[in-house]
């Protein structure tokens, strides 16, 4: 068994290694706004060191501190946590490598083409509705250029769609993924559509991978309980994914589609 986990393992590391795309900053704003609010708590304490409120001005220090490690938190979860994590949860799939594979919200591609380069016979569809507020660059032309730069363009499909509107037909999917893009549809209405959308298009047997963020993703459970699926579990994926700290946890989403 000690020659398989060493051949997974640098596989793993392989995979790393190989990835050349530029995937961009994940709510460029929220990371702004970290930024700001640092820099803005260490003046007001300097402030307060020439002022009446010496005795306090330890308080804006420590909100100083507190912004600029969840800015390191952050930049580590869109820079490398989150990679890290779904190449974790893509081998966790054992994918075959012929299996047609559906990234919903897949923005500049790097959970799409991680998939697509587990698959040599197989098909990786990524769609999205291109908004750069979700995602710094976030364009098709983009996503097209990071897959050359991965290798894998003659496995990737990109298409323009509304997740609450899939355009693909019933059980046409073996695996469908989406990272971090459901929570960014408003409505609990519109989300709990996007949910059983995926669900729609996945095969019997067909596996579903949801990652979100916010108090909304707890629904996805409710919302898959009443749909055709089994397996359903949800578990939050650990300080990684950490968007500035624990109050902006990351969590995961899994089931399997069954008949009906």
């Amino acid at each position: 068994m000690m020659p398989n986990r060493l051949g997974g393992g640098l596989q793993r590391r392989q995979r790393r290694q190989r990835r050349q795309g530029a995937y961009g900053i994940d709510a460029p704003y929220a990371l702004f706004g970290l930024v700001c609010g640092a820099v803005g708590s260490a003046v007001a304490g300097i402030a307060a060191l020439s002022g009446p409120g010496l005795r306090v001005a330890w308080v804006p220090f420590l909100c100083a501190l507190m912004m600029a490690v969840a800015f390191v938190l952050y930049v580590h979860a869109t820079r490398r946590g989150k990679f890290a994590v779904w190449e974790e949860l893509l081998d966790e799939l054992a994918l075959q490598g012929d299996e047609k594979l559906l990234d919903l919200g897949c923005g500049r591609g790097a959970v799409l083409l991680a998939g697509a380069r587990r698959l040599p016979r197989g098909r990786a569809v990524g769609v999205d509705l291109w908004r750069s507020v979700d995602q710094s660059g976030n364009a098709q032309s983009t996503t097209s250029h990071n897959a050359q730069a991965e290798g894998v363009p003659d496995r990737v499909e990109l298409r323009t769609g509304d997740l609450r509107d899939l355009p693909f037909g019933d059980g046409e999917f073996d695996v469908v993924l989406s990272s971090l893009a459901i929570h960014n549809i408003k409505e609990p209405e519109g989300r709990r559509r996007a949910v059983s959308e995926a669900v729609r298009v996945l095969r019997p047997g067909g596996r579903l991978v949801i990652v979100d963020i916010g108090g909304s993703v707890s629904r996805y459970g409710d919302i898959l309980g009443a749909l055709p699926v089994s397996g359903l579990d949800v578990r939050s994926l650990g300080w990684r994914m950490w968007w500035g700290g624990p109050w902006m946890r990351t969590r995961l989403v899994t089931a399997s589609r069954t008949a009906g």
